[in-house]
């Protein structure tokens, strides 16, 4: 046969390709085989626990309450028995695979037509479920026996049978020997006898068709099984096997976990920690976090008083508490019962804040150098709909002009909508977006709240006002430790400036005002002495109720609403229904936290004026201290309300005449 040179060429590219694909095929299993030896080395630390402490670095609990390793020499020896006896009886005596189980199984497969049996040693189920997913594929078979020969490799058999004991699957969401030993029979797996490790292991092989909850003739049977299985295989000798027949074992009914107050951050923090390192459990690791249990006591106790005032039971709850000054998460609850629901609606359900949004528009017009008593005007001309409080005068008339203090001490939706004209959108969003409150609708009725935010967004957002207008990313895990004490993760304090000191003060005066003769004047008769600020919000329909504040030391917020926007209740205001919750909690966590007081920036200046004009008093003006920013217009205008002396009304009249003859000459 001759070769032409196009031929030659042809089958030089073919043996070079071939060598190119064998080269990174070998490539590819080493760099597999590399990963998964390392995987399997962290295997070697045994059985152990991740343990998070709390804020004062107390132990507080641990990454999975269900399933609770222990050693294998704190599990029965009949139970280990009974799972050796059903599973892999000849464990102890082949490697990682058993070729007798495998030709039997693969005679059972090729008579079916498909994968019917598998054959799978202990170890290559425990290589299956650290590793790999339950699909019936020759592929996965594979890759589990590679990784049952890497394992069988690196760990001893009771290395092996104590991973897979405590890792294996039983029922009802139960993990491990000890735990479904406990939830079956309310004693641990050193402490079961013959008929409740039979039953134990029995589980095994079908969990969920199997549950002893569900199907307590389907879990007798299967035990059985596996009692007269270990009887074949001398295990237990005929006589154990008939007691245990005699004796069927209790089961204890099923029962939801204990709800604890601390369950909400309990959940919270270890969806964090999984985000972060996976589901690998890792043993002895200590995780350092930011919460204080005192404070999600107190947290659930308020929560709870206050759904109890409703005597609804469709409605739900969500508290956040945090540090302003370091955005470190100190309590959070996301409901009514977490064994209940565990939707945590503190962090995932997205609601308008209606009227508690308002601080970030005024926040952003104080920024473009409007002051506190910066007038709005032409209120009458503007329908903004639903309204919290609508103030009139003595006459029944609306008025027709408000500074931005009173409009949101007030809460006045007419006022919020001018305002928001005149600085538009763009601005608003700006700030939002930087205190983490993202995609938000660019419309003009954002300023009214119609955005959605969670009560967490909206909760850390308020911090920039406490701490003299900084953006904090929220910390709920400090660091973590590994088995040998070395930092595997830290989280430093994160800020960024948004609002400059100045306007961040002057909204605490304003929020501040909220409080003391605004819409949320009832946590001062519920305790609320100290200094602090805060906003309602109430959406249409009375769908969503919040409220929102802080002190020096501690940024709360609450939302009350139903799962699926519905009216909460007649007249369910935010200051009704969630400021009560909020009072409640700070003024109980103030024992823990104690606020200071919030002290103005030396470059503010400080201005005597009306309480009820906004303008420069005369005798007789209730007075409050006013600050101006620099650029700031300072009111120089005497108050028209009050009368005063004798020198001040002429003066005023003077100052009237002078300003209607400059206007009449001025034209």
């Amino acid at each position: 046969m001759k070769f032409t040179i196009s031929s030659r060429r042809l089958w030089g590219r073919l043996l070079v390709a071939l060598a190119g694909g064998f080269v990174c095929a070998n490539l590819f299993v080493f760099f597999w085989a590399a990963r998964y030896t390392l995987a399997v080395r962290k295997l070697t630390r045994g059985a152990g626990d991740t343990v998070f402490h709390d804020a004062r670095g107390r132990p507080w609990f641990r990454l999975d309450e269900r399933r609770r390793d222990v050693p294998l020499a704190k599990i029965a020896p009949v139970l280990r028995n009974a799972v050796i006896a059903v599973e892999d009886h000849r464990f102890y005596k082949h490697g990682s695979l058993d070729a007798i189980a495998i030709l039997r199984a693969g005679s059972e497969n090729v008579r079916a037509g498909g994968i019917v049996q598998g054959g799978s040693t202990i170890t290559q189920q425990l290589a299956r479920m650290l590793f790999l997913s339950n699909e019936r594929t020759w592929t996965r078979k594979l890759k589990e026996a590679a990784l049952a020969f890497l394992i069988e490799r690196q760990l001893t058999k009771d290395q092996i049978l104590e991973l897979y004991l405590n890792r294996v699957y039983f029922s009802g969401g139960v993990y491990g020997c000890e735990s479904i030993s406990r939830k079956l029979f309310g004693k641990p797996a050193s402490a079961v006898n013959l008929a409740e490790a039979a039953m134990i292991a029995g589980l095994i092989r079908a969990p969920s068709a199997l549950s002893p909850w569900q199907n307590p003739e389907g879990a007798l049977k299967r035990s059985r099984v596996v009692l007269a299985r270990m009887r074949e295989l001398g295990f237990i000798r005929p006589e154990d096997e008939r007691a245990a027949l005699g004796s069927p074992p209790a089961i204890r009914p099923w029962t939801v976990a204990n709800e604890s107050s601390a369950s909400w951050a309990q959940e919270f923090l270890r969806q964090q920690f999984r985000d972060r390192f996976g589901d690998d459990h890792p043993p002895d690791w200590q995780v350092h976090t930011t919460f204080v249990p005192e404070l999600q006591d107190i947290a659930a106790r308020a929560v709870a008083r206050g759904l109890a005032r409703l005597r609804n039971r469709r409605v739900q709850a969500a508290l956040v508490a945090a540090d302003p000054n370091t955005g470190d998460l100190l309590a959070l609850i996301g409901g009514r019962s977490f064994g209940e629901s565990r939707f945590n609606r503190a962090t995932r359900a997205r609601r308008q804040p209606g009227s508690a949004f308002k601080p970030f528009l005024f926040a952003a017009a104080l920024e473009r150098g409007y002051s506190p008593v910066s007038v709005l005007s032409g209120l009458n001309k503007i329908d903004a709909g639903f309204e919290e409080w609508v103030p009139a005068n003595a006459h029944g008339e609306l008025p027709d002009e408000l500074t931005l203090r009173e409009a949101l001490l007030e809460s006045n939706n007419r006022a919020a909508a001018a305002l928001g004209r005149q600085i538009t959108t763009a601005p608003l969003l700006r700030v939002a977006n930087d205190l983490g409150m993202r995609n938000l609708p660019n419309v003009p009725s954002l300023s009214l709240g119609t955005g959605e935010v969670t009560p967490f967004e909206l909760t850390m957002a308020y911090a920039v006002f406490a701490n003299g207008g900084w953006a904090v990313t929220p910390r709920s895990i400090v660091k973590v430790l590994d088995a040998g004490g070395s930092k595997v993760l830290e989280n430093e304090v994160r800020r960024k400036r948004v609002l400059s000191r100045e306007s961040a003060f002057q909204m605490v005066s304003m929020l501040r005002d909220v409080l003391d003769r605004g819409t949320g004047a009832q946590a001062r008769a519920l305790g609320v002495r100290f200094d602090a600020g805060g906003k309602t919000g109430t959406t249409d329909n009375f769908k969503d109720a919040w409220f929102v504040g802080f002190s020096t030391s501690i940024v709360a917020g609450v939302w009350v609403g139903l799962d699926q926007p519905a009216p909460i209740g007649p007249n369910a205001y935010g200051a009704s229904v969630a400021l009560p919750i909020w009072a409640d909690f700070m003024r109980e966590a103030a024992r823990l936290r104690p606020p200071g007081r919030f002290e103005p920036p030396a470059s503010l200046r400080q201005e005597t004026l009306c309480r009820i004009s906004y303008l420069a008093p005369l005798d007789g003006c209730p007075t409050y201290t006013e600050f101006f920013k620099d650029g700031d217009a300072v009111p120089t205008r005497l108050c028209p309300i009050h009368s005063g002396s004798i020198p001040q009304r002429a003066a005023r009249a003077f100052r009237s005449v002078f300003s209607r003859l400059k206007g009449l000459f001025g034209k």
